[in-house]
């Protein structure tokens, strides 16, 4: 056990030290980005150098079928092979005994990177900044929604009922007393994130009736794709312990805001340490500029991935804290881009697009990969946007199928992340798309039925 103990991040080993390790949970993210993996003793942890899954867990749709992304080879399902990545070793806190989890990295029988796991994707397109001489910076935003149990699919989702024993209130964006309401959970939720490892930058109340923001440090993209991932999980251990869902769905509740994966990003010159987007001067730069235009010209065909259900786009409507257009202004939560308050050696650009639905793996990597070819196609943004961009026409698709068309016409940014991952992503989301238009709503029964 000493070999590979050692190699543990710092809060790993006082996790397990004076105790004995029983478990170790080797796990890697599917396409929504679920934990896929084994269990196994520790003391066999200690002796296997990787394990096997089938590729198929990439195949997978969210509701369990499967797309027909196995390609010409038919579905043969072929095995991974899952090697740990040490330094992801993290306390699984909310198990009745001692278990570490680590995440695993996919590879083919050659020793080659499996192209659709997210991990992976988002590796590729962080190589691409490193091979530029840029070091790409990411802060994300989560936010969330604390609900009532909810175990009957046919019922609408209600908040949680808060420490005062009233339902919790909407409309108390930033509330102090509003954070108190669910104490207990956030009270856990920091014990566990201090268990992992992970520093939170802080906890507010947002603007829908039980939803929370918390907001992690800047970092490697990979390191806090990682922490996010980890951290859906966390969350909802955390609420059940508390009698209450925890839900990362885009948009759960009927006239309440929906829940966004805001990405800040910054760009380090990696010969200078210099942040590419200000000058020497402080000024903004040509690159700061170009990523901008990036943003604003391949986002829409981006918004599959970071988009990625059709409850996602039950987000985009006017008044309700999602942007419906890619504007970029300054300091103008309106917009799709924003430019936060900032000074030369932290500027950065707010992708407010992305759901908290989505992969964070993939969420991260296809909003660094449309910066980037902004970056290297050297473009240049429409004039910044001044007053309310709600009061605007939208310019992003509005519903699923429009957004797979933009996806898979998207030679350029298939480029980037991957061509073989762009495939099987198409597919599995079609997939998805087509079973969920088998689906006929309430809203259809009650006023289609006998009224057409």
């Amino acid at each position: 056990m000493a070999d590979w103990t050692d190699q543990l991040p710092q809060a790993a080993r006082e996790y397990i030290d004076g105790h004995r390790l029983d478990e170790v949970e080797c796990i890697i993210s599917d396409l929504p980005g679920i934990a896929r993996g084994k269990a196994v003793p520790a003391s066999k942890f200690a002796k296997q150098a990787y394990f096997h899954l089938p590729d198929s867990i990439f195949y997978q749709t969210i509701t369990g079928d499967w797309g027909e992304a196995a390609g010409e080879d038919g579905f043969i399902e072929r095995d991974m092979i899952l090697k740990p990545d040490f330094s992801t070793a993290s306390a699984a806190p909310w198990t009745g005994d001692w278990t570490l989890q680590v995440i695993h990295d996919a590879y083919d029988r050659d020793g080659d990177p499996i192209p659709f796991s997210p991990r992976n994707v988002l590796k590729r397109v962080v190589q691409l900044y490193k091979d530029k001489g840029w070091k790409p910076v990411v802060a994300p935003e989560m936010e969330f929604f604390l609900v009532a149990r909810n175990v009957d699919p046919a019922k609408g989702i209600e908040p949680m009922m808060g420490r005062s024993g009233r339902p919790a209130a909407a409309r108390q964006a930033y509330s102090m007393t509003a954070v108190d309401e669910f104490g207990p959970v956030i009270d856990d939720i920091y014990d566990f994130a201090e268990a992992q490892g992970f520093e939170i930058d802080g906890i507010t109340q947002e603007g829908g009736a039980g939803q929370l923001e918390i907001n992690l440090r800047h970092g490697d993209p990979v390191k806090l794709a990682d922490e996010v991932f980890y951290f859906k999980r966390l969350i909802r251990e955390a609420a059940l312990r508390h009698n209450c869902f925890a839900t990362f769905m885009a948009k759960p509740i009927e006239d309440e805001p929906g829940s966004a994966m805001h990405i800040h990003h910054s760009i380090i010159d990696m010969e200078t340490g210099k942040n590419l987007f200000s000058g020497p001067q402080g000024g903004e730069t040509d690159a700061f500029y170009n990523f901008i235009a990036g943003l604003q010209l391949h986002l829409p065909a981006g918004l599959a991935v970071m988009a990625p259900y059709v409850n996602s786009y039950r987000r985009y409507v006017k008044d309700h804290a999602a942007p419906i257009n890619l504007e970029w202004a300054r300091d103008n939560r309106t917009t799709g881009i924003r430019v936060p308050l900032s000074g030369p050696d932290s500027r950065r650009v707010e992708n407010r697009i992305a759901g908290m639905d989505c992969n964070p793996y993939l969420g991260i990597a296809v909003s660094l990969a449309c910066g980037y070819l902004g970056l290297v196609n050297q473009d240049r943004p429409r004039r910044q946007f001044y007053g309310d961009a709600y009061e605007g026409d939208g310019d992003i698709p509005q519903v699923m199928g429009n957004a797979l068309d933009l996806f898979d016409e998207a030679e350029a940014l298939h480029q980037v992340l991957g061509p073989e991952f762009a495939r099987v992503y198409s597919i599995v989301k079609r997939a998805e798309y087509e079973e969920f238009l088998q689906v006929i709503s309430p809203w259809e029964r009650e006023h289609l039925l006998l009224n057409v």
